[in-house]
């Protein structure tokens, strides 16, 4: 076991690039109106964090087990960011609402696969192949801490950038997840053919 400061400073800028909480920010206030104004950040940002160190230690092995290349797995996660995405950009509203979601909500979509997503778990499958696990967990750590004060902050951002701030970073972030989406699948399809 080497903790090594540069390591987990690389893992957690990579982390913090593929889970990018700022840039989610509309769809968390999205998701706490759908929810009826409740979103567990605590509970949200433990099982994500929970998810990925799991991930982090036996996520190859367990989508070897069941059958599931990296591949898959990432098409899957594109699929949905992908839905959410159209959500954003097109106001259609595809994420279906009943007594359950504010139960739900803090959970799925937000811990998985919102933050905890196909990019997370790729990302940490390459990551292992370079640092050590507990350089990575910690890692993980890190930016699970940071999660957790901007879903916590989340009411205090959408006061402060009012409902036509939050409907243009909305849009425009859209854009981007579709994008990432249209590249997760991509190279997910390339993985799967080639």
């Amino acid at each position: 076991m080497n903790i090594d400061i540069i390591e987990i400073a690389k893992a957690s800028m990579i982390l913090f690039a593929v889970i990018d909480i700022i840039g989610s920010l509309p769809i968390v206030v999205k998701l706490k109106a759908n929810a009826g104004g409740k979103l567990e950040s605590g509970k949200a940002s433990l099982v994500a964090g929970s998810i990925m160190i799991l991930f982090l230690f036996v996520g190859e092995k367990i989508l070897e087990f069941i059958g599931i290349d990296a591949a898959s797995f990432g098409i899957a996660g594109a699929f949905i960011l992908f839905f959410m995405a159209l959500e954003m950009v097109l106001g259609i509203n595809l994420f279906k609402e009943d007594e359950n979601t504010a139960k739900t909500a803090s959970i799925v979509p937000l811990a998985f696969p919102m933050i905890a997503g196909a990019g997370s778990m790729t990302s940490i499958l390459s990551l292992r192949a370079e640092y050590e696990s507990i350089n990575i967990a910690i890692a993980i750590i890190l930016n699970i801490a940071f999660v957790f004060l901007v879903l916590k902050m989340s009411g205090w951002f959408e006061r402060k950038l009012g409902k036509s701030g939050i409907a243009i970073i909305e849009k425009v972030f859209g854009i981007i997840l579709l994008a990432i989406a249209v590249k997760l699948f991509t190279s997910g399809i390339k993985g799967i053919f080639y």
